[in-house]
């Protein structure tokens, strides 16, 4: 079975690149493979630079005050960084789709799937699935896949720590 690489993956990649950035190329060679992009050429310095200058340019996106502006920026990211969508069978993966390049290194995947990833994000849960954790200390970025859809933190543990501080609060007060 091939798996969606613009799927739900790598969005939630883009969001932990987002809140910690790499400090080095083999960082982000390190990290992509544990996220499971398959890597065809070293990760330079090249590749590092490109990933750092696209992170802000997403977290603009995360930071939109509407829709439209959300999806225009998103429109941006996807005129930069993909192409017209074609199918491809490499790496014995099966016939698939890619909205990128041939030959191009991991800079430029991770900015097209995390781009065209999170364009269907947004299409197909809802445009508001993006956000910045509701606890006061905390600014981490995150993408919603709740089946709610009412996300309000990043992580469990912020969430967790929100809810005992209301807690306390009701308490003393």
């Amino acid at each position: 079975m091939q798996l969606n690489p613009y799927g739900q993956d790598p969005v939630r990649f883009v969001a932990q690149l987002t809140n910690t950035p790499p400090r080095s190329a083999a960082e982000l060679a390190d990290r992509c493979v544990a996220a499971g992009f398959a890597i065809d050429r070293p990760v330079d310095d090249h590749d590092l630079a490109e990933v750092l200058d696209y992170l802000p340019r997403w977290a603009e996106v995360v930071d939109a005050d509407t829709d439209e502006h959300r999806a225009a920026l998103l429109n941006a990211l996807l005129a930069d960084a993909s192409t017209h969508p074609r199918l491809t069978d490499h790496a014995d993966g099966g016939w698939h789709i890619h909205y990128r390049e041939d030959g191009i290194g991991i800079g430029g995947v991770l900015r097209a799937v995390a781009s065209v990833g999170t364009a269907l994000h947004l299409t197909g849960l809802g445009m508001h699935r993006l956000g910045r954790c509701a606890l006061a200390e905390c600014t981490h970025a995150y993408a919603d896949f709740t089946r709610a859809g009412r996300q309000r933190y990043c992580s469990h543990g912020c969430a967790n720590r929100d809810a005992v501080r209301r807690h306390r609060a009701r308490k003393a007060g």
